[in-house]
């Protein structure tokens, strides 16, 4: 009888920690859904329906995480002064709007420049949006559930995350095979409709206590944490934003499900392994998460054929999923509990930034060199996240600095 009443226990304990965290990243999934729709059919309509060449197809992609770059900090600050439910709620509304305009863009595909401009004025809405929503989710369950949780709230926000990347990038062409590139927006808006009343409706959690920390002082417990983040997001950029192309420039098909493999391996390995980072701490798991990833790459670098690709794709995905956690657990331990909001937004800005360059100097790179080289340099990126985070851990060790 003990045992029974032990493991319902157990199973009650897990229930109250788990219900809270999966229904507040469901807000991240429906967003990175929005996301993920572009993804695949991005690239061609401004490559090949407009008329503008690679580097305006990157940054078409890119100036996402240009808006997104700009806006974490406020996002982190938002969190932790007006509360995360308030700044999950302005990011579903910003990605409503997001949809509006692509819609509108899609509408106007007959003017190039008109159509190339709504676009982006949609794809800078979209970066505000994950900002608010992907920073807002995390401080959200943390607040339900205890910092303690961390690992599991960081880890489950990012299964959402790349669960939905993987789900929208077959969506989004599917949609577009069946109705044109006006689907997109219109499944975004949509979508926003249906997710802004559950956000509302849902317990907002009290706004932590406490004098904050100055901005700065944050921002330089912080910033080497995200530099490493920051190298090895640089991979998953790139097959995000050229992995459609790469595949056209070859005459290959499957691209989109590549990018659903990378997302499939990407969730799998949060699923399996994301209490590894509780066990053997954040750094250990960070640095074999960064040489796993290079060694994805290079397989890209090197493919000879669709299937090779996909295979160096999906051990890119197996080897990034653990990154963000395994270095966002070492970053906001750094900082007290009523700033950790900032610490969230400051860390998240340096996946931005990789984003954001990834795109333009990406496509510029693939102009002259080929899109092969973009992921070699990709693997180099990732190798030197490697030795910065052995670094950090040899200097700083775990726990509280």
């Amino acid at each position: 009888m003990t045992q029974v009443a032990s493991a319902e226990s157990t199973r009650d304990q897990r229930s109250r920690v788990m219900v809270p965290i999966l229904s507040t990243v469901a807000f991240t999934f429906v967003t990175y859904l929005t996301i993920g729709l572009s993804l695949a059919v991005l690239p061609g309509f401004v490559h090949n329906q407009l008329g503008y060449g690679a580097m305006l197809a990157g940054l078409a992609i890119s100036v996402q995480y240009v808006a997104t770059l700009i806006s974490r900090p406020h996002a982190g600050r938002m969190a932790d002064t007006l509360g995360p439910k308030r700044t999950v709620l302005t990011g579903l509304i910003m990605c409503a709007v997001s949809g509006v305009f692509l819609l509108l863009g899609a509408f106007a595909a007959g003017h190039a420049v008109l159509s190339l401009t709504l676009i982006l004025l949609g794809r800078l809405a979209l970066g505000c949006a994950e900002s608010c929503v992907g920073t807002g989710s995390i401080a959200w369950g943390m607040g339900q559930v205890g910092h303690q949780h961390t690992a599991r709230v960081i880890s489950w926000n990012g299964v959402a995350t790349y669960g939905a990347l993987a789900a929208g990038a077959p969506l989004g062409m599917w949609l577009e095979g069946l109705f044109g590139f006006v689907a997109i927006g219109a499944t975004t808006f949509a979508l926003m409709v249906i997710a802004i009343p559950l956000a509302r409706r849902k317990r907002a959690t009290a706004v932590a206590a406490g004098e904050r920390a100055p901005f700065l002082h944050v921002a330089a417990r912080v910033v080497p944490y995200g530099m490493g983040l920051a190298l090895g997001s640089v991979g998953f950029g790139c097959i995000a934003t050229f992995i459609t192309l790469f595949y056209a420039a070859h005459q290959w098909r499957g691209a989109a499900l590549t990018l659903s493999v990378f997302g499939v391996m990407f969730t799998c390995v949060r699923f399996v392994f994301s209490r590894t980072i509780n066990w053997w701490g954040g750094y250990y798991v960070a640095m074999v998460s960064f040489a796993c990833e290079a060694v994805g790459l290079l397989i890209l670098w090197q493919a000879s054929g669709a299937i090779m690709a996909t295979v160096g794709a999906a051990i890119a995905g197996l080897g990034f999923s653990l990154v963000f956690p395994a270095l966002g657990v070492e970053a906001v331990n750094r900082v007290p509990a009523h700033s950790r909001g900032s610490a969230l937004g400051v860390y998240s800005v340096f996946l931005d930034v990789a984003m954001a360059i990834t795109g333009p100097v990406g496509g510029w790179i693939a102009s002259g060199m080929g899109f092969g080289v973009v992921y070699a340099l990709a693997a180099v990126a990732a190798m030197l996240a490697v030795v910065l985070t052995l670094l950090l851990r040899l200097r700083t060790g775990p726990g509280f600095a």
